[in-house]
Parts: C-alpha cells; sequence; structure tokens
C-alpha cells in the first residue's frame, strides 16, 4: 500500500482554489439575497485562504479555525508580510464560528440558520472574505506560490 504523500504546492493551488470558489459563491448568495450561504460560503473562503498560505509550510489540519496554525508559523514568514498574515488569522478568528451557525443555527435559542442573518450581517461578512482573499493573493505573490 502506498502512504499518501503530501505536495505542498499541490494544497497551497488547492486550497487557493477552494477559496475562490467560496468567494464566487459568496457573492454570488449576495446577489441572491441568501444571507445564510453568503455567511457560510465566506468562512470556508477565509478558512481555506488561511489553509493556503499554511500549506507553503506544513500540512494543514482539519478544523474551522486555523488561526493558531497561522500564527504559529508567523516567525516562519518574512518580518515585512506578518502583519497581513496576522489580519488574515484574525479574520480567520472571526469568522470560525460562523461555519456552525451558518450550519446548525443557534441551538440554544432554536433558531434555525436561515433566520440568523440579516443583510448587514452577510455584506460585513463577505467584506471581511473579500479582505481575506486579497491577503492570501497577496502573501502567495510575495512568498512566489502563485
Amino acid at each position: 500500500m502506498n502512504p499518501i504523500r503530501f505536495d505542498p504546492n499541490n494544497e497551497v493551488g488547492y486550497r487557493r482554489r477552494l477559496a475562490e470558489g467560496f468567494l464566487r459563491d459568496a457573492q454570488n448568495s449576495y446577489m441572491n439575497r441568501d444571507w445564510r450561504n453568503t455567511v457560510l460560503n465566506s468562512q470556508l473562503a477565509v478558512e481555506n485562504a488561511a489553509k493556503a498560505i499554511i500549506a507553503i509550510f506544513r500540512v494543514p489540519s482539519w478544523t474551522h479555525d486555523p488561526s493558531p496554525e497561522l500564527e504559529d508559523i508567523l516567525d516562519r514568514i518574512p518580518r515585512d508580510l506578518r502583519d497581513q498574515a496576522r489580519r488574515l488569522a484574525e479574520i480567520s478568528h472571526i469568522l470560525a464560528p460562523e461555519h456552525s451557525r451558518a450550519t446548525y443555527g443557534d441551538i440554544i435559542r432554536g433558531i434555525p440558520p436561515w433566520d440568523l442573518y440579516s443583510e448587514g450581517d452577510a455584506i460585513r461578512v463577505l467584506n471581511l472574505a473579500r479582505e481575506a482573499i486579497n491577503i492570501m493573493r497577496n502573501l502567495l505573490r510575495q512568498l512566489h506560490h502563485d
């Protein structure tokens, strides 16, 4: 049996494609006034943007909040790019809880996910996802993984 081999270049590209695809889905959901899917797809875009940067250095874990992993590799990122990486980690941490909320709703209050979000919530989260994608693209370009 052959063990699965991790190829960082493939993982980086794969995560980038996921991030960009989920951002497109989020933008389409917003245009269709689907606030829940705007939030869910925005969160997935951010999560995968962070994992694209992590994958340059190591295998990303299966988590919806990769911010601790991104913070762990900050010392391996050039100093002039660390603030951007920190911001990406911050956005990732902010949006991580939205994955379960947009999937299951507010279980404590008995509110389904379709009733949780307003247009204002959706645009706020979508704008964070756009920022995260821009940071990812810039970091990948600067780290020669574009």
